[in-house]
């Protein structure tokens, strides 16, 4: 099959300059519906990858995501997540963008050119064969990424990749490869757009349901997320009282004695 750049591709529209307001929404809101479609397709590779991501964590290893730009970045939104959501610790699930943290929210100049850099970014992290590794690039072509994901395939470490272009390099250098293939951006080539749209549903879909799979959530509460704010420690209060027959005010205390919405309804009658 030959490879085609579809998210390079020309737009579906013209003219964008001389478009209302109106009609530039409704043309932007009209291709993003398309998206969860696009990711409906991939269900079955998303199901393979989220199996040996979650084969692996209940052996002790890791997830790390590695991409360049908007790809980088939204690794990083997910793995930076985890933590808050699900109660794990900040290295069971890492972002790492090419350029350093500084990339995150500036512009590194050919950062993404450089095809050995993210092996050395990963060996910070003394990175085994208990990890995974998921690649990130709407093109499936940045360097960056490819040349992480062969180095982590030399070492027997098990790689997944997200690309918005079918057969992509980084699909083919992948062992578990995720396409969703999303075609032409409304303003062309701005692949932050309908491919960082689809990139963000897959990674939601792939961290969440590893933590559901890895025990994380019961019935549908995050049971060990971090009480970082009022707002959460009321949402705790509720799940307790969802729970147990317990008040507003004895929920309140067994939050604040035991730490977490698990250990309060586990441990409210001792």
């Amino acid at each position: 099959m030959t490879f085609i750049k579809t998210t390079e591709q020309s737009s579906k529209y013209d003219s964008l300059d001389t478009m209302s307001v109106k009609d530039l929404l409704t043309n932007i809101n009209k291709e993003d519906q398309t998206v969860p479609l696009a990711v409906q397709q991939a269900l079955p590779q998303i199901e393979t990858l989220v199996t040996q991501i979650v084969a692996k964590m209940k052996l002790g290893g890791r997830l790390f995501y590695i991409g360049a730009g908007t790809s980088g970045r939204l690794g990083v939104v997910d793995a930076s997540e985890c933590p808050p959501t699900f109660g794990v610790p900040f290295d069971m699930v890492v972002g790492i963008i090419a350029g350093g943290d500084s990339a995150i929210r500036n512009a590194v100049e050919n950062a993404e050119d450089n095809a050995t850099q993210a092996w050395v970014d990963l060996q910070q992290y003394n990175i085994t064969d208990k990890d995974v590794v998921i690649g990130i690039a709407a093109s499936g072509t940045t360097p960056y990424v490819i040349g992480g994901l062969k180095t982590c395939n030399d070492n027997n470490i098990i790689t997944g990749s997200i690309s918005c272009n079918a057969e992509s390099p980084l699909s083919q250098t992948a062992q578990f490869p995720i396409d969703v293939v999303v075609g032409p951006e409304f303003v062309t080539g701005s692949s932050r757009m309908k491919a960082g749209t689809a990139q963000k549903l897959v990674l939601n879909m792939l961290s969440t349901a590893t933590m559901i799979q890895l025990g994380k959530v019961k019935g549908n509460k995050m049971v060990d997320m971090q009480l970082s704010n009022s707002k959460l420690v009321d949402r705790g209060v509720k799940m307790i009282m969802s729970e147990i027959p317990v008040t507003y005010e004895i929920a309140s205390d067994l939050l604040s004695k035991y730490g977490s919405v698990r250990k309060a309804v586990e441990n409210w009658n001792n």
